[in-house]
């Protein structure tokens, strides 16, 4: 019988790796179940032949000079195939590997998330809690004119906060500008040749920009006006003004800014809220959220162990070579020997031996009636490893240096990945770090809940932002991964929850008249969530999709549209079209698919069970990703 394209996907003379020649017609915008046993040839039709097929023709619409960077692709052993759509294949564990890449950024949820706080988030002061605050140079001027009318203020340009050195150069600098006066640690000075301030304390240096009595008249106006636009230069946007009686000082910005205490924050950009741009990632970890820190008990695993016979794990046992020769006159100093056990060594000694020093000293010896001088220019164990780690190019030191130390959370960001100042944008109290660390019911309730908690202006910026959030949060609820948070590491996921995060990603994108291609979606998928996982399937469908499904599963194959079973064994033994059809007349078939869903074939429960050998294995204190430091006892043989 002649199938038309437009109805079916005509597949003649397949015959990669076991498939026995075959020819079959999949019925196009239907849900297309291939079973059979392991090994079969299922994936060998799927992937090895319908998508690689795809894929090749679809580089073969690029030009000649874009194809010669790509590399052609190899054709299929197939003889012909018809009725192919763009194909897209979701495969188990072909998410990124990177420790920078999370469920929050390959959804793009996270995306929309840094947009959301970026436009309609509240600003707080890191120091004080207080909401941040930003003024147009016409409202500092209003601001000045109503508080300080009747009063003699300062205007000043923040040049250094808390900061060390000497400034010369600095004051220097100022008084070629055409400047008089600067603050300094809240002492106004006249500005003089040769000056300079302690350069190993923390100074407060401000321009005093100008010095002026506040009235209603259009002189001072204009001159206040002129002043203002003077310190927001040399203040890089922020400027201050002190009252000359009561010593009161204000705080006003271009940007965001503290009233109280004066820091201020740029205009929040989606960059400032992603941990990949060096505008929001944490400069302590670079935004991955974990630092590695030496463990010195994995460079000292047995104190009662001397350093001749290895008591030192990088060092191994005793060798005449410069590192050892320096412990030795480390030992010398201390009044110890490299046989003693490494418990009994000096404290003052093992802080220079795991973290160096650089002395002189002198022994005199009594027998010869000589002093002898020795140098001590040592890095330190635990240096050296950690310099290694951050420092080397290869990949097998770094390896080498990582077995010494420790994974832990940044303790600058606390594992949230982001800079302190992206931290205290805020929507309903929550900052961006906190909505990420919600498992995904959780977070999708959250935003269910926010429209009441923000103002007018907030929710028409959010509006359009909130829609599209939710939208992707409902379709990986709607996958069964409700327990999964947004700053989970894609490299920690399962296959089964990689390749449904991936299947989530495409029901949102809402393509049509597209063929995709699953893996096997349901494993590792509880059966409570499986009728939600098929519902999906049935949606990417019925919006007009083409959906071949790779799967064991039972209810996945009765919820089919079509099936293809592939046997009748595995290997050479397998590779042909055994039976195909409806579901409903799957069951008619006597195959060992069909067997198993009519109830003839099942696998019996064991009247006795086997009594093991005895032996266990024990895990203690496990808290890997959301695990709540469990700990079991699994019996082995059994």
């Amino acid at each position: 019988m002649q199938h038309t394209p437009e109805e079916f996907i005509e597949i003649i003379g397949a015959r990669a790796h076991n498939l026995k020649n075959i020819d079959v017609s999949i019925p196009r915008e239907k849900l297309v179940v291939i079973t059979g046993l392991s090994g079969s040839g299922k994936s060998s039709l799927a992937f090895d032949t319908i998508y690689a097929e795809g894929q090749r023709r679809y580089i073969e619409t690029f030009s000649a000079y874009a194809r010669q960077f790509l590399g052609g692709l190899e054709r299929p052993d197939v003889d012909k195939i018809d009725g192919l759509s763009p194909v897209i294949a979701i495969e188990q564990k072909t998410t990124s590997k990177s420790p920078r890449s999370t469920v929050g950024t390959i959804t793009e949820i996270y995306d929309f998330l840094r947009l959301l706080y970026a436009r309609g988030a509240d600003a707080f002061s890191y120091n004080t809690g207080e909401k941040m605050i930003s003024y147009s140079d016409d409202q500092i001027k209003s601001l000045i004119l109503e508080e300080f009318n009747g009063k003699r203020i300062s205007i000043l340009a923040p040049a250094v906060r808390s900061r060390k050195g000497h400034y010369r150069e600095l004051f220097e600098q100022i008084a070629k500008q055409g400047f008089l006066k600067v603050r300094v640690n809240g002492q106004i000075r006249d500005l003089e040749f040769g000056m300079k301030v302690d350069r190993y304390k923390t100074h407060d240096i401000e321009i005093v920009i100008d010095r002026m009595a506040i009235d209603t008249e259009e002189d001072t106006d204009k001159r206040l006006s002129e002043s203002i636009k003077t310190a927001m230069y040399h203040g890089e946007d922020v400027m201050m003004v002190i009252e000359q009686e009561s010593q009161e000082v204000r705080f006003y910005s271009r940007n965001l800014m503290c009233p109280s205490s004066g820091i201020s924050y740029p205009n929040p950009e989606p960059n400032n809220f992603s941990f990949n741009s060096p505008k929001g990632a944490c400069p302590c970890c670079n935004g991955l959220g974990t630092v590695n820190e030496i463990n010195l008990q994995k460079i000292i695993p047995n104190p009662k162990t001397s350093i001749k016979n290895g008591g030192f794990a990088p060092l191994g046992e005793y060798k005449s070579s410069w590192i050892f020769k320096q412990l030795e006159i480390i030992a010398q100093k201390y009044d110890f020997k490299i046989t003693d056990a490494i418990e009994d060594i000096p404290k003052e000694a093992m802080e220079m031996i795991l973290y160096g020093g650089n002395e002189k000293f002198s022994v005199v010896s009594k027998v010869m009636g000589i002093t002898k001088d020795y140098k001590i220019d040592f890095e330190g164990i635990s240096n050296f490893i950690k310099n290694q780690y951050d420092n080397s190019d290869s990949a097998s030191i770094k390896r080498w240096s990582k077995e010494f130390m420790d994974e832990n959370n940044c303790p600058d960001c606390e594992g949230t990945r982001l800079r302190k100042e992206s931290l205290y944008f805020k929507l309903n109290g929550k900052n961006i770090g906190e909505l990420v660390q919600m498992d995904i019911a959780e977070l999708s309730q959250w935003f269910a809940d926010l429209d009441q908690h923000l103002s007018e202006k907030q929710k028409v910026i959010a509006v359009e932002v909130v829609k599209e959030i939710t939208a992707r949060l409902q379709f990986l609820l709607d996958v069964g991964l409700n327990y999964l948070s947004l700053n989970r590491s894609s490299k920690s996921l399962s296959g089964g929850e990689a390749q449904r995060i991936r299947l989530a990603t495409q029901i949102g994108s809402q393509l049509v008249g597209v063929l995709y291609i699953l893996d096997e979606p349901s494993i590792g998928l509880h059966q409570r969530d499986n009728e939600r996982l098929i519902k999906s399937l049935e949606s990417l469908r019925d919006i007009g999709n083409s959906v071949i499904v790779v799967e064991h599963d039972k209810d996945m194959i009765e919820r089919a549209d079509y099936v293809i079973d592939i046997g009748p064994k595995a290997g050479r033994f397998g590779g042909q079209i055994i039976s195909k059809g409806t579901p409903k007349e799957l069951l008619k078939e006597n195959t060992i698919t069909a067997q198993y869903l009519n109830g003839k074939m099942k696998i019996e429960v064991p009247k006795t069970r086997r009594e093991g050998n005895g032996k266990s294995i024990k895990l203690s204190g496990a808290t890997g990703n959301n695990l709540k430091n469990v700990s079991i006892e699994s019996p082995l043989g059994k």
